[in-house]
């Protein structure tokens, strides 16, 4: 991405989300640009992510942990564990719905919140957050609704672009644990990306030996951004999977 066909901006040291003690930064695209909506795919390609408005990249003085990844669709092979993941969760519905505010939405995302990251800042969240920080006017959005017998019981925030699907937050019941909803969601997005003949599924950053990025791994095959080129990552599969 060229700095004359968009503005770049660097945000002001922060709080890192990953490591306490640590600072971050990061490169956002000028949030007011009008083609925002045009250059974003391009964007996803080439290692930035969205959250809410704002399309980012990481872009730390001192650390580069964060490595963008996705998923190779038309290779995907499920490991045991997500195929028992798969199984567990062969009675429940999904269907991809425009994004948008609902209360039912909203109480699921409030609960999945308390349980899930209680105690990190967001488990108390206004209406005005959800739509803030899950989608905004220009962002191509949907929610896959996940069911059962009507009964929601997750959501998983999804971006669609030409270059691929983009997972932008998922939120479920945090009373279906046992079900494994984060790595099911995965299993239907791709599932999603594949009827629709898109390359990828992108799952935003991965961090090496992080416990909270470490699920990713699981998704084979998976590509790695290194310096502005897509390489494939190869890495063991065992059976325990971050759900």
């Amino acid at each position: 991405m060229k700095s004359d066909v968009v503005r770049l901006f660097q945000t002001l040291p922060h709080e890192c989300g990953y490591y306490p003690g640590r600072t971050a930064q990061n490169l956002v695209i000028d949030p007011s640009a009008p083609h925002l909506a045009a250059v974003y795919g391009t964007a996803l390609s080439r290692g930035f992510r969205r959250a809410g408005g704002h399309v980012y990249h990481p872009h730390c003085s001192s650390c580069r942990a964060c490595v963008p990844c996705r998923v190779v669709v038309a290779g995907f092979s499920p490991d045991r564990s997500q195929r028992r993941c798969r199984a567990r969760n062969a009675d429940l519905e999904t269907r991809a719905v425009p994004a948008r505010y609902s209360e039912e939405y909203f109480e699921l995302y409030q609960r999945y919140l308390a349980g899930r990251h209680r105690g990190g800042g967001m488990d108390s969240p206004q209406h005005e957050d959800f739509s803030r920080f899950l989608y905004t006017d220009w962002s191509p959005t949907q929610f896959l609704e996940i069911r059962r017998n009507g009964r929601l019981l997750g959501v998983a925030v999804t971006d669609v672009c030409s270059q691929g699907l983009s997972a932008v937050y998922t939120f479920y019941d945090p009373a279906e644990t046992a079900r494994g909803l984060g790595t099911f969601a995965i299993q239907a997005q791709l599932d999603w990306a594949a009827r629709e003949n898109l390359a990828h599924l992108y799952l935003g950053y991965w961090i090496d030996g992080h416990p909270k990025m470490d699920y990713k791994r699981r998704f084979q095959p998976l590509e790695l951004l290194r310096q502005g080129s897509w390489v494939g990552f190869a890495q063991p599969r065992g059976d325990t999977v971050a759900e």
